[in-house]
C-alpha cells in the first residue's frame, strides 16, 4: 500500500467518523422557552423534514404552549404525541395548532409523530 492508498483510507475513515457523530452523537442545548405575561413558557415549532427546534428547554412547574405549524405534506407529520403528558394533538398543514402542559418534574421527555420517525425532545429544568 503506498502512500497514496493510506491517506485516501485515513480520510475516508475519518469521513465516516464525522457522519456517524453529526447525525448520532450527543445533541446538547436547546431551545430556551420564552414566558409570556400570562405565565406561559412558549416556543413554535415548525414542522417539515422534523421539528425545529427539535430540543426546546423549560422550566418545572411552569405551564407551557407549544405552537405547532406543519409545513409539509408528509403523512408522518400529521400528528404529534408526547406520551410522557398524555396529550397528542393532529396538525393540519398550513395551521398553527396549540398543545399545552405541565411539567412538574424535571427530566426529558420525547414527543414525536404517531409513526416515531419524528422526533423532538423537552428538558424540564429546575
Amino acid at each position: 500500500m503506498d502512500m497514496t492508498q493510506i491517506i485516501v483510507n485515513v480520510s475516508g475513515l475519518l469521513l465516516i467518523v464525522f457522519v456517524a457523530w453529526f447525525f448520532w452523537g450527543p445533541k446538547k442545548g436547546g431551545y430556551k422557552a420564552t414566558f409570556t405575561p400570562s405565565g406561559y413558557q412558549e416556543a413554535e415549532i415548525i414542522v417539515k423534514g422534523g421539528y425545529t427546534p427539535h430540543i426546546v428547554v423549560v422550566k418545572k412547574g411552569k405551564p407551557v404552549r407549544f405552537q405547532f405549524i406543519r409545513k409539509e405534506e408528509n403523512s408522518c407529520s400529521e400528528m404529534v404525541v408526547f406520551p410522557e403528558f398524555n396529550k397528542s394533538a393532529a396538525l393540519p398543514v398550513g395551521e398553527k395548532v396549540t398543545v399545552e402542559f405541565l411539567p412538574k418534574e424535571s427530566g426529558e421527555y420525547s414527543f414525536q409523530c404517531q409513526m416515531g420517525m419524528y422526533r423532538g425532545k423537552v428538558v424540564v429544568q429546575d
